[in-house]
């Protein structure tokens, strides 16, 4: 369509129009629109085409694009989040309008504390009264689809996944060139998934659209709970720690959390949701939710198979804009992080070697450090672990003779670590698993052990 203006302030009504999924090519489409303005058109990619979909997995897969559409619509819905929302086709039951406003409203939590938005009143999804059938089991093969992002945590699973026996395909979504080395050093099946986002959104944005950060975590969950129905799989894995669930608490606002749809309650609702409602044998869960970002760290540091490979650097990941010359910008609170997570378990050299440099004897990056524990400043709005953690490591690190004349670690012992009640300081205690998850049971009496070694 020619000649529609995207005008934030005239828009009415935001619509869910159609999805549609081609087995012959495994492409996907999610099409939305604003009024009556142009079809905007996601596509999903699932490789391996063509699929021989029929009877009861045929229709899971079918339930699972939808519920995949309603939940990637938040990337568009933001541009201008009208009031109206209007879903075409059949009608929504209850407990997925329910499901869907939790997403939108806390998963655009930090989006709308920049924008200046109150979003608790105004998301309301239309739904029908009645009762949903329940879902079928389809007897998936036993096989997990293993999210990766690059980072630490993804790869603490898949080799936990490894030591456990269980047959796992490493899955990432989108073109990054970082994620498919990492994914291929593991040496096992790998598997790319296309997400393609409407063209349009980007002119919306030059436009004036409201923009900022989605629950990504959230849409990609989705996109690989669709796929593990047409690839024929039973799990769905990500890596997700506890600390995900604790947001940064800001004056005046209360708790927004950055990475809400990694948190416990979101996954709590998805897994239920897709196992009453999609398919009664498909399980969504973070392996690592019982631990500890500390915990993870110091799993990850067991093995320098993946030193040269992983980053958790934001930089590298962006949509838009230069990404760092090499894997660690050294400047983001992710590296900040990660540098002082793995800092009490990695002989020196080698975390110096990896990131390029020492991130704590840089009296520069004081203000990063600061965030990070909460001296003076909120938790940074990124995939960072609680204040109490990087704390604990920080005073962890000032009682060793190769980190405490560092710059920053010196200054904490000399300045912050005199405020702070000594009993907070115990990494120890952060090492203990937490019984909140929704790993399968046999897998976790297999696995306790290994995290708690």
């Amino acid at each position: 369509m020619t000649g529609w203006t995207f005008s934030r302030e005239s828009i009415r009504a935001f619509r869910f129009v159609r999805n549609t999924f081609d087995a012959a090519t495994g492409v996907a489409q999610l099409v939305y629109a604003f009024d009556d303005g142009p079809e905007l058109i996601e596509t999903i990619t699932v490789p391996g085409a063509p699929f021989a979909l029929q009877g009861e997995r045929a229709a899971a897969a079918q339930r699972a694009l939808r519920l995949l559409h309603l939940l990637a619509g938040v990337s568009y819905y933001k541009a201008a989040v009208p009031r109206e929302i209007v879903i075409e086709g059949d009608p929504i039951d209850v407990d997925t309008a329910l499901l869907l406003e939790s997403f939108y409203v806390n998963g655009l939590g930090e989006f709308a504390y920049r924008n200046g938005l109150h979003l608790h009143d105004r998301i309301k999804f239309p739904h029908a009264a009645g009762a949903t059938p329940a879902a079928p089991q389809l007897g998936l093969r036993e096989h997990a689809l293993v999210a990766i992002g690059g980072g630490k945590d993804s790869l603490v699973s898949i080799e936990a996944l490894r030591t456990a026996g269980v047959e796992q395909t490493v899955t990432w979504i989108g073109g990054s060139q970082l994620i498919k080395a990492c994914a291929e050093r593991t040496g096992l099946p790998t598997l790319n998934l296309g997400r393609s986002l409407a063209p349009q959104l980007f002119e919306f944005n030059r436009q004036g659209a409201l923009n900022g950060h989605i629950p990504v975590t959230g849409v990609n969950s989705a996109i690989m709970l669709f796929a593990a129905i047409v690839l024929d799989a039973d799990q769905v894995v990500f890596s997700n720690e506890r600390s995900a669930s604790y947001g940064s608490l800001i004056e005046g606002t209360g708790e927004v959390n950055h990475q809400w749809s990694k948190g416990w309650a979101w996954e709590q609702a998805l897994g239920d949701h897709v196992q009453s409602h999609v398919a009664a044998d498909l399980r969504y869960y973070s392996l690592l939710r019982p631990l500890s970002e500390l915990a993870v760290a110091r799993q990850f540091a067991k093995s320098d198979r993946y030193d040269a490979h992983f980053s958790s650097c934001n930089r590298n990941f962006h949509l838009l804009g230069e990404r760092p010359a090499m894997r660690w910008c050294g400047v983001c609170p992710k590296c900040h992080f990660v540098f002082l997570a793995l800092a009490p378990f990695m002989p020196k050299p080698r975390l110096v070697g990896i990131f390029g440099r020492n991130l704590l004897d840089d009296p520069q990056q004081v203000g990063g450090y600061d965030a990070l524990l909460e001296y003076q400043d909120h938790k940074p709005f990124e995939c960072v672990g609680e204040g109490r953690e990087s704390r604990a490591a920080m005073a962890a690190l000032a009682g060793r003779p190769e980190w405490r004349e560092d710059a920053l670690v010196e200054r904490f012992a000399r300045e912050i670590r005199p405020q702070l009640d000594p009993h907070e300081l115990d990494v120890a205690a952060l090492m203990v698993l937490d019984d909140a998850h929704r790993v399968p049971a046999a897998l976790w009496e297999r696995l306790r052990a290994h995290f708690a070694a």
